[in-house]
């Protein structure tokens, strides 16, 4: 047993990435040309106003793919609807699925660190908002995200694949084009359903990064900048109830019936037609407590006492965890803070997934690598729901001798 910190792959340093200057500049630059002088809303059609505005909705509910199904795998969906998503996420010019997921999932794991989170909103409000995309991110930890189920998904190899010209150019300008030469204004389409609905995806979207990490309350926890933004929440379809940060694989972005979260009901909706399956939700103990915890913090200035009573279990060495693990097939056990920690009932609902997990864990005849330097920071800014939630899973203290 050992502890070894994984090498770091190479980071793409804070070069500027001209081309996205140069396309988002473009972008907003003709958007407000084309709204303005060449097809002000009073010379376009009606149609063409009401379909951007369903194009501009349809797009911003890419985020069911983009965000829930696949940064998160908070449910499974049937082979339709994920095409049906991936088509919709490519409409709202966002990169392709498995770039945006890599970079969320880096987010969620160095929430606010400013070397890794490649959005960091310490930095200031317009990076987290759109500056972080004029230079190339720094994704020097991007290795050890887990992309294994993004990889073997058909759809998003695919859509990786082809996202420029194909799919983005197509769903995002030619067909509300097309569309709008069947109501006489392929003019007006193209400017309020192309480049007009494109410009407001795109910051009700960075308003999730920017807005909802500076203005808002806290909830469920303060461990990050993540915060429950009412305004952010109305236009982008629910993803503003954002400090729901701490629980990250579940379906919905707040968990009460009456929070503003649109894409919450849809997700259910799909659910309940057979169309998804396997919705993964925070268990109610640990949002009740997480509810608890910050009412006494806000209440009384510092934080309850946390109860961590001496270590009163047994205490094994290698060989005898290893026997614990040959008597128990598939039994998952890694080392965290000198302590076994069996996390094989929690192998299924890692916010990381499964492989991150086997990937430190105790195997027999085999050297491996504690678990301690992920879960303290290499790997993962865990949170304290989360530490708290290891614990229950402590198994015997570890036996240096």
């Amino acid at each position: 047993m050992h502890r070894v910190d994984p090498t770091p792959g190479p980071a793409t340093g804070r070069e500027i990435c001209w081309f996205n200057v140069f396309f988002l500049v473009s972008v907003h630059v003709s958007a407000a040309w084309g709204a303005f002088y060449w097809r002000p809303f009073h010379m376009v059609s009606t149609a063409s106003l009401v379909m951007g505005f369903l194009v501009f909705n349809l797009s911003g509910f890419g985020c069911i793919g983009y965000h829930r199904l696949y940064s998160h795998r908070a449910f499974k969906a049937k082979f339709a609807v994920r095409v049906v998503l991936a088509a919709l996420g490519s409409a709202a010019f966002q990169r392709s699925i498995k770039y945006w997921c890599l970079l969320h999932r880096l987010h969620h794991r160095f929430a606010d660190d400013p070397i890794h989170d490649p959005h960091d909103p310490t930095k200031s409000f317009f990076y987290a908002h759109i500056g972080w995309s004029f230079f190339k991110p720094n994704c020097e930890r991007i290795h050890l995200v887990d992309h294994e189920d993004l990889d073997n998904d058909p759809i998003v190899r695919y859509q990786d694949k082809y996202y420029a010209v194909p799919l983005a150019a197509s769903f995002g300008f030619v067909v509300p084009t097309l569309l709008g030469m069947m109501w006489g204004d392929p003019a007006g389409a193209f400017v309020w359903g192309g480049l007009v609905t494109k410009i407001a995806v795109w910051h009700a979207t960075f308003l999730v990064n920017s807005l909802a990490h500076w203005r808002g309350l806290q909830p469920y926890s303060d461990d990050n900048s993540s915060r429950a933004n009412l305004f952010v929440a109305l236009l982008s379809w629910g993803e503003g109830c954002h400090n729901f940060h701490a629980f990250p694989h579940d379906w919905r972005s707040a968990p009460d019936n009456w929070n503003w979260d649109p894409t919450k009901w849809i997700i259910f909706v799909l659910y309940r037609l057979g169309l998804v399956k396997g919705l993964r939700t925070a268990r109610d103990q640990d949002l009740k407590e997480a509810l608890e915890y910050m009412h006494f913090k806000k209440k009384h200035g510092v934080a309850p006492a946390q109860e961590d009573a001496s270590w009163t279990g047994e205490t094994w060495d290698t060989p005898r965890a290893l026997e614990y693990i040959k008597s128990k097939p598939g039994t998952c056990v890694v080392v965290i803070d000198d302590y076994f920690v069996d996390v094989t009932e929690y192998l299924g609902e890692h916010p990381g997934g499964a492989a991150v997990l086997r990937r430190y864990s105790v195997r027999p005849q085999q050297d491996h690598v504690e678990a301690s330097w992920a879960f303290d920071g290499g790997l993962n800014n865990h949170s304290r729901s989360a530490r708290k939630r290891m614990k229950e899973f402590r198994t015997a203290l570890c036996s240096r001798s």
